[in-house]
């Protein structure tokens, strides 16, 4: 077993022969609670709530393996996050914007190694950082709803968010954060077929 400190990440990470990767990043850990937002399917752990405007938060514990060739993340290392504080009244109001939650890229970079260092991915596959739950959708900046998408970007998946943001904010009031829960939920289980789950249209 050996230590290897990663000076600009100030990242412990230990490695021994059964491939475990545990990462222990710099960034904050937010006070948050697992809670569920619906019955988790099996392999499916409970959405995180955590409030973390403009940083990155939480820690990734490895090994973590993505599947249908890297386009779903491991449940459970990214069970998905939201931030109970962004409600669809807040999502749907005329300018709102998500740049003034998403964090810094000096933040995402560092968050890229971490989660690439859990899910053994290479820094030269060319992935895209992806919020599972997206800002648009109320997603949090917790490493539990990131991940390293593989593929074309622009990729399917912003057509899923786009469209469920749309369907959310076709209603207002209680239906509107009804709707929410729902996308988050839906999204965090498998964005491939939140559209179908819901039945949603494009």
């Amino acid at each position: 077993m050996r230590a290897i400190t990663v000076s600009f990440l100030f990242l412990a990470v230990t490695a021994c022969s059964s491939g475990v990767v545990t990462g222990v990043p710099s960034f904050p850990s937010h006070s948050h609670s697992s809670v569920a937002t619906a019955t988790p399917s099996p392999g499916q752990s409970a959405l995180n709530q955590v409030s973390d405007p403009r940083q990155v938060t939480g820690k990734i514990t490895g090994p973590c393996h993505t599947s249908d060739n890297g386009m779903l993340p491991d449940p459970r290392c990214t069970p998905g996050a939201y931030d109970p504080a962004i409600t669809a009244a807040k999502l749907c109001a005329p300018g709102y914007t998500t740049r003034d939650y998403r964090p810094p890229v000096d933040e995402t970079e560092k968050a890229k190694r971490i989660i690439e260092q859990a899910y053994g991915q290479s820094q030269d596959q060319h992935g895209e950082l992806d919020h599972l739950i997206s800002l648009e959708l109320g997603g949090a900046n917790d490493l539990s709803n990131l991940w390293e998408e593989v593929g074309p970007i622009p990729n399917d998946k912003d057509t899923v968010e786009n469209t469920l943001h749309r369907w959310v904010c076709e209603t207002t009031g209680a239906a509107a954060e009804t709707r929410l829960h729902l996308a988050q939920t839906a999204i965090a289980r498998n964005w491939q077929t939140a559209l179908s789950d819901l039945d949603v249209s494009v």
